[in-house]
C-alpha cells in the first residue's frame, strides 16, 4: 500500500513538471524538455547554441530546470529585442545566483525602473565629476601604464603571468576612483580576492545548478559567505568614510553617495547604504574584469600577429613625433590603432552572453510570443561573429573597423558589451 502511494506521488510529480514544462501558445521552438532536467541533455557541450541557432533560427527557447529562457542570436534579433522594444527587455531576473547574491539592487542586476534609472544617471554623473574622459583620469591610466611596462621589462627573458598584472592595473584605477585608496597593493588584494571569487561563481557550474534547481536555494550554500565578506569589507570602509568626510567636499564615490543619502533623507529608497554596497560592487565588475580580459587578449593577438603590431607602433611613432607618451585626444589620428582596439574586443568576446534580462510584459519578437516574466538570453557572441556583418567574421582583422580609406568606422553590430538601455556604455 506504502509503495503504491508513493509511486502514485511520484507519478503525480513527475506529471505535474511536464506540464509545467509545456512551452506557451507561440513561444519560441526548441529542444523538448525534460520533468526537472529541462533542456541540459539536448545540448552539445562542444557549440550547443550555435547548434541550435542553425536547428531553430535566430530566436529559440531552451529550458533551465523548469524554467523558459529565450536565447536570442544575430544583430537584427538583438537589435529588436535589446534597441527598438528595449522597454520591453530591460528587466531583470530575480531567480538567480547573481541577483540572489546582489538582491537585485545596485546596477546591474536591479530591475528596470525609475530607482535604477536614478542610480544608472547618478553613478554617470559622480564617475564624469571625477574624470572619466578627463585629463584627471588620464593621468591615472598613464600611470598605471608605466606600472604594466616595468613589470613586462622587469620579467623580459622569463616566464610571466600577466594575468594579474593587468588585473591589478585596472582594479587599482577603480579602487581610486571608488575608495580614494592609491598604490595601496595590499587593499587591492584584499578587494580583488572575493570579486573574483564571486565571478568565477557566478560564471561557473555551481551558477548553473543554483538557477536550475530551486530546491538548493534555501540550503546554508558555503559560498554565499563570499558576498557576505566582501559586504562586510565594504560597510567598514563606508564607515571609515563617514568619520573622515568632508560633507560637500567628495574625494572619490563613496563621498559622493554619502553627499547623495544626506540630501535625500530616507524618503527616497532608490537610494540607501545596501544599494551603494551593490553599486560598488557592479562598478569592480563591470571596470575590472572586461578591462583586463581585453588587454590579455590585446597582448595575445599582436603576439601572433607580428605584422599588426608593427603597423600599429608605425602609426604610433608618426602621430607622436617626438612625444614620450600618447594622449587620449590622439586616438582622432590613429584610425589604425582604435581599429586594432576594437577588433580585440570583438574577438576577445569577453561577454558571450549579455546579463539575463527580462520581459517586463508580454511582448513579441519576429512574430514569436514571449509572456512578461519570461528569462532572456541576448548571445553576443553570435552577433559578433555573424556572417554578413562583419568583413572578416571569424578571423582577427582591423579591416573590419576600416572603410576603403582607411579611415575607422564602427559597424552597428559591434556590441562586446550588450546594447540598449542596459548596455554598458549606458551604464549597466
Amino acid at each position: 500500500m506504502l509503495g503504491s502511494l508513493i509511486l502514485l506521488w511520484i507519478c503525480v510529480c513527475l506529471l505535474f513538471l511536464h506540464l509545467k514544462n509545456q512551452r506557451p501558445k507561440n513561444f519560441p521552438p526548441g529542444p523538448t524538455p525534460l520533468p526537472i532536467f529541462g533542456t541540459i541533455f539536448s545540448l552539445n557541450l562542444q557549440n550547443p547554441l550555435k547548434d541550435l541557432e542553425r536547428c531553430y533560427g535566430n530566436v529559440y527557447s531552451l529550458f533551465i530546470g523548469s524554467t523558459p529562457a529565450v536565447v536570442i542570436n544575430g544583430f537584427h534579433a538583438t537589435k529588436e529585442a535589446l534597441v527598438t522594444k528595449a522597454a520591453d527587455f530591460s528587466g531583470r531576473p530575480h531567480y538567480t545566483l547573481i541577483s540572489d547574491f546582489t538582491k537585485s539592487k545596485g546596477l546591474i542586476m536591479a530591475d528596470y525602473g525609475p530607482g535604477w534609472r536614478a542610480r544608472r544617471r547618478f553613478s554617470l554623473l559622480t564617475l564624469r565629476n571625477f574624470g572619466m574622459g578627463k585629463q584627471f583620469m588620464e593621468d591615472r591610466i598613464l600611470g598605471e601604464t608605466h606600472y604594466i611596462v616595468e613589470q613586462l621589462e622587469k620579467s623580459a627573458g622569463n616566464p610571466l603571468c600577466p594575468e594579474s598584472i593587468f588585473h591589478n592595473a585596472a582594479a587599482n584605477i577603480i579602487c581610486q576612483v571608488v575608495f580614494g585608496r592609491r598604490n595601496d597593493d595590499e587593499f587591492i588584494k584584499l578587494m580583488i580576492h572575493p570579486v573574483t571569487e564571486m565571478s568565477n561563481l557566478i560564471t561557473g557550474p555551481w551558477a548553473v545548478l543554483y538557477d536550475s534547481a530551486p530546491m538548493i536555494r534555501h540550503l546554508p550554500l558555503p559560498f554565499m559567505r563570499v558576498f557576505k565578506y566582501y559586504e562586510n569589507l565594504v560597510k567598514d570602509l563606508i564607515n571609515e568614510h563617514r568619520k573622515t568626510r568632508v560633507p560637500g567636499e567628495p574625494q572619490d564615490f563613496i563621498d559622493c553617495y554619502l553627499d547623495e543619502l544626506d540630501k535625500k533623507g530616507d524618503f527616497d529608497p532608490s537610494f540607501s547604504e545596501e544599494e551603494m554596497i551593490v553599486c560598488i560592487l557592479d562598478l569592480h565588475f563591470a571596470g575590472t574584469d572586461t578591462t583586463s580580459n581585453t588587454l590579455l587578449a590585446a597582448l595575445l593577438y599582436l603576439m601572433n600577429h607580428p605584422h599588426i603590431q608593427e603597423c600599429c607602433q608605425q602609426e604610433i611613432d608618426q602621430v607622436l613625433d617626438g612625444k614620450d607618451q600618447a594622449s587620449f585626444e590622439d586616438r582622432h589620428n590613429m584610425p589604425y590603432m582604435q581599429a586594432v582596439i576594437h577588433e580585440t574586443q570583438r574577438m576577445a568576446n569577453t561577454v558571450p552572453l549579455s546579463g539575463p534580462h527580462c520581459t517586463t510584459k508580454d511582448t513579441e519578437l519576429l512574430g514569436y510570443s514571449i509572456p512578461k516574466g519570461t528569462l532572456v538570453i541576448p548571445n553576443l557572441t553570435s552577433v559578433l561573429s555573424e556572417e554578413g556583418q562583419w568583413k572578416f567574421p571569424h578571423e582577427f582583422n582591423p579591416e573590419n573597423f576600416l572603410n576603403d580609406q582607411g579611415e575607422f568606422v564602427k559597424p552597428e553590430a559591434f556590441l562586446p558589451f550588450s546594447a540598449g538601455k542596459r548596455g554598458k556604455d549606458k551604464l549597466l
